[in-house]
C-alpha cells in the first residue's frame, strides 16, 4: 500500500481531497429545494404540451446521447457519458411537462450520472488510467445516492456536491496533469457552453421579458445541448498522443553523457 501510494501520490491526493470534501458536507445546513424553482418564465400551452419550449428544447440531448451510444460501445465510463445525456433528454421533458420535485428527480438523475462519468473519464485520461476506471463505480453510485437521499429527507446537500465537485476539481486536472489525447479545447468549449447555459438558467424571466421570444431557460437547454455536441466532437476526433520516441531518447541520454564525459 505504502508503495502504491509513493507511485501514484496524485491519485491518493485526489481521492483524499474527495473523500474530506464529502465528510465536510455534514458541517453545512440541510438545503432544501425551493419551491419557486418550478416557476419558469414560459409557461406557454402550444399543440397542447404544457410549457411547450422547455418540453421540445430537450431533444436534442436525445439525439447527441444516441449519436454517442452508437459509437461509444465499449468504454464504460462513456457508454454512462452518453446514456446520461440520452436520459437527460426524456427526464427533463418529463419533468417540463408538470414541474414539482417528484418529476424533477427524474430530470436531475440521469445529469448527476453524467457529470460523474466526466469526473471518472477526466481522472482515467489525465491522472491514471486503472484509478479512473475504478473510481467510475464509486461515484456514479454517490452520483444517485445524492437524489435518493434529496427524494428520501428533501436535503440537496449532496446533490450539490455532485454538481459543483467536478467545477473544481475538473479546471485543476486540465492545469496540472497533461492530456493523453488530442482535442482538449473541444472540453473548454464545452465548459464555457455548460457556464453560458447557467447564466441562461439565472436571467430566466429576464430574457423571456426581453420580447416573449425564448425563455432563459429554453436557451439553457439549448446551450447545455452544445456543450454536449462539443464532447460528442471530442470524441468523435481525438486521437492518441504519441509518448516521446524511447530510441530518442536513449540516444539523446547517451549524447548528454558523452558531452559531460569530454568535458
Amino acid at each position: 500500500m505504502f508503495s502504491y501510494a509513493k507511485t501514484n501520490r496524485h491519485v491518493v491526493i485526489f481521492v483524499g481531497l474527495m473523500a474530506a470534501s464529502l465528510v465536510a458536507l455534514p458541517l453545512l445546513p440541510p438545503i432544501p429545494q425551493d419551491q419557486n424553482y418550478h416557476q419558469f418564465a414560459d409557461q406557454r400551452i402550444l399543440l397542447g404540451v404544457p410549457n411547450f419550449w422547455n418540453v421540445i428544447s430537450n431533444i436534442p440531448f436525445i439525439v447527441i446521447g444516441a449519436l454517442g451510444l452508437r459509437q461509444s460501445r465499449r468504454d464504460p465510463a462513456t457508454i454512462l457519458l452518453f446514456l446520461g445525456i440520452l436520459l437527460t433528454g426524456f427526464g427533463s421533458s418529463y419533468y417540463h411537462l408538470d414541474p414539482s420535485d417528484r418529476t424533477l428527480f427524474w430530470d436531475r438523475l440521469p445529469m448527476a450520472i453524467g457529470f460523474m462519468a466526466i469526473l471518472a473519464i477526466t481522472i482515467e485520461e489525465r491522472v491514471n488510467a486503472s484509478a479512473g476506471a475504478f473510481l467510475l463505480l464509486p461515484v456514479t453510485a454517490i452520483g444517485v445516492l445524492s437524489l435518493l437521499l434529496w427524494r428520501w429527507t428533501g436535503d440537496l446537500r449532496l446533490y450539490v456536491w455532485v454538481q459543483f465537485f467536478p467545477c473544481v476539481a475538473l479546471p485543476l486536472i486540465f492545469l496540472l496533469f497533461p492530456p493523453k489525447y488530442s482535442g482538449t479545447f473541444y472540453w473548454l468549449i464545452a465548459a464555457a457552453l455548460y457556464a453560458l447555459a447557467k447564466l441562461f438558467e439565472f436571467y430566466d424571466g429576464a430574457i423571456y421579458s426581453a420580447g416573449s421570444i425564448l425563455s432563459g431557460h429554453t436557451l439553457k437547454h439549448l446551450a447545455a445541448a452544445a456543450a454536449c455536441v462539443a464532447i460528442l466532437r471530442y470524441f468523435q476526433k481525438r486521437r492518441p498522443i504519441a509518448a516521446p520516441d524511447m530510441a530518442s531518447r536513449y540516444f539523446a541520454e547517451v549524447k548528454s553523457t558523452k558531452i559531460s564525459d569530454s568535458s
